[in-house]
């Protein structure tokens, strides 16, 4: 008999009870608003914008049976019209009736409050928060997103900001963004260059930008995964893609710098076929300089 504080079938299993249960998918009124979870579940996604039937669908990983079933209960709700895209007559699309947009709100204020309850039961909010980073991460890595999107989105700020404190923590010198050699944001916009970003259920989780020169290649920045999600490959993902598109902008060479606190980094561009070349900026803070042919 397996000891059941270090079985990680029984673990997982127990995790699998609490979350089922706390989450509601077994009650026939979810928060208490008259359905279950699934046409809530629905109505949260059209509410968060997703419009695209088959997009919802594929979101949920809902059998196309069961989603017309849904969306026909909550059209004879009032909730919800499904019509024709104006250029493709063939992709159905919901939008919210105003009493699918009041119901879309409730939900929201009463799952806001279920959140607050959850958080306030642990005397560290803070590591509860990162334990659920790390399984929501775990578990939608493979329908993590990477989009093309301007270094200066919000969410792309948002990495960015991570990124720095965590240098700034990692790094013996500490790290201050005004003194590093810090890529205007035309740089890594096409067509010049690119700026992705990776997204696990709309949260950003990483970052990578391609920034142009005019040197005879362009340069690999500001790498980053956020701690939920290393050790899954997100990483290398977020390279080959950029690579991707850099062949697709005409780039034929590659540079990029780092330090040696960032041991992970230099071994993945080791193993990733990038060599190492002596320094060719003034950046205070790199210490290892790296360079690939496409």
């Amino acid at each position: 008999m397996h000891d059941c504080l270090t079985d990680p079938i029984a673990r997982t299993r127990r995790f699998h009870r609490a979350v089922t249960t706390e989450s509601g998918v077994l009650d026939s009124s979810f928060l208490g608003r008259g359905r279950p979870l699934g046409p809530a579940r629905v109505l949260n996604a059209i509410g968060h914008g997703r419009q695209d039937v088959a997009d919802i669908r594929a979101f949920l990983r809902l059998d196309s049976g069961l989603m017309s079933r849904l969306l026909r209960g909550l059209e004879d709700e009032g909730l919800i019209t499904l019509h024709s895209a104006p250029n493709d007559a063939r992709r159905r699309l919901a939008t919210l009736t105003d009493a699918g947009a009041a119901e879309f709100a409730a939900y929201e204020s009463l799952s806001d409050a279920q959140v607050s309850g959850i958080l306030n039961r642990h005397a560290r909010p803070e590591a509860l928060l990162a334990a659920m980073d790390i399984v929501a991460t775990a578990l939608g890595i493979d329908r993590t997103e990477i989009v093309e999107t301007p270094p200066t989105d919000p969410r792309a700020i948002a990495c960015l900001t991570a990124y720095y404190d965590e240098l700034a923590q990692r790094l013996a010198t500490g790290f201050d963004v005004s003194l590093s050699a810090d890529p205007e944001a035309q740089d890594m916009t096409p067509p010049r260059g690119a700026f992705l970003l990776a997204l696990s259920d709309g949260m950003p989780i990483g970052c990578v930008g391609l920034k142009a020169t005019d040197k005879g290649y362009a340069e690999v920045k500001r790498l980053w995964t956020a701690p939920a999600a290393r050790g899954m490959g997100l990483a290398k993902r977020l390279m080959d893609q950029l690579e991707a598109r850099a062949r697709t902008l005409g780039i034929t060479r590659l540079r990029l710098d780092s330090n040696s606190a960032l041991l992970e980094a230099i071994a993945m561009y080791r193993k990733a076929g990038w060599t190492e070349i002596d320094r060719f900026n003034d950046d205070p803070y790199p210490d290892h300089f790296f360079e690939k042919a496409l």
